[in-house]
């Protein structure tokens, strides 16, 4: 596999197997989505991961990576990142919850994520995952040959700021392919005093604005993973993987 300043560059065949990763992990996400709805416990959602990696053949890339316990982030309301499901955590009326996973395919893997509304939410949460969303595909649309990474980083961030909400720092996107986190990291904003990297084909990045109601702050609870915003404000995640190619951003994660 060729590098280009760290980064490793696909091939087409390399490409159709993330494809198929990500197709399988967008299907999952698919099915948790159409399963969020109050009353619900969390490790409901990591049981139906369990069960489809199984169907699939695929083993899920979350599991045992670096001692985390589950195949699924799931992180609800102020949880940013990295949530453990729950029998105890019950999903109610209002809430949001962020589902995070990925799996690997003949060695290669996928990653995705998405922000889910627990029943009617608020005004402010709608408007929340709303631009969360929205601002990912904005950075999408700048992975693109010839661009240069923080193109990606400063169109999210200028979307996100100008609707007044916070950008979480300690937590950034990456690239991806044979290992579940390769170079180049992908901030959600553009770093002061760094040149960032040329875009080349090949390149694949999953791209994950976490986006809050407040501000950037975060903290990371006893147990050493679940991450909040350390005013209790609201969050939303959501994340693609992306291949560079010579036509332009190729998302990945997308159902059939």
């Amino acid at each position: 596999m060729k590098k280009f300043r760290g980064v490793f560059l696909k091939n087409d065949k390399e490409i159709g197997l993330m494809r198929e990763a990500n197709r399988l992990v967008s299907r999952i996400l698919d099915e948790l989505g159409e399963n969020v709805r109050p009353g619900v416990s969390t490790m409901y959602f990591e049981n139906i991961c369990r069960a489809r990696c199984d169907e699939y053949g695929v083993r899920p890339n979350f599991l045992g990576y670096q001692g985390f316990p589950f195949a699924l982030c799931c992180s609800v309301n102020e949880e940013i990142v990295h949530g453990f499901p729950s029998e105890e955590r019950i999903l109610k009326e209002g809430d949001i919850v962020s589902f995070d996973m990925g799996v690997e395919y003949k060695g290669f893997h996928g990653d995705s994520a998405r922000t889910f509304g627990v029943g009617k939410v608020s005004n402010e949460a709608q408007k929340l995952m709303d631009v969360t969303r929205e601002s990912l595909y904005i950075g999408i649309e700048q992975a693109r040959p010839g661009n240069n990474l923080y193109d990606i980083s400063a169109a999210i961030q200028s979307y996100v700021e100008g609707f007044g909400l916070g950008i979480v720092r300690r937590f950034v996107g990456h690239g991806i392919g044979s290992h579940l986190h390769e170079k180049p990291e992908i901030p959600n904003f553009v770093p002061r005093g760094l040149s960032g990297v040329p875009l080349k084909a090949g390149m694949v990045l999953a791209i994950e604005p976490m986006v809050t109601l407040g501000t950037h702050e975060v903290e990371v609870l006893d147990d050493n993973w679940t991450a909040v915003t350390k005013d209790g404000s609201l969050a939303a995640h959501f994340e693609h993987s992306v291949a560079v190619t010579s036509d332009g951003p190729r998302i990945l994660s997308l159902s059939d």
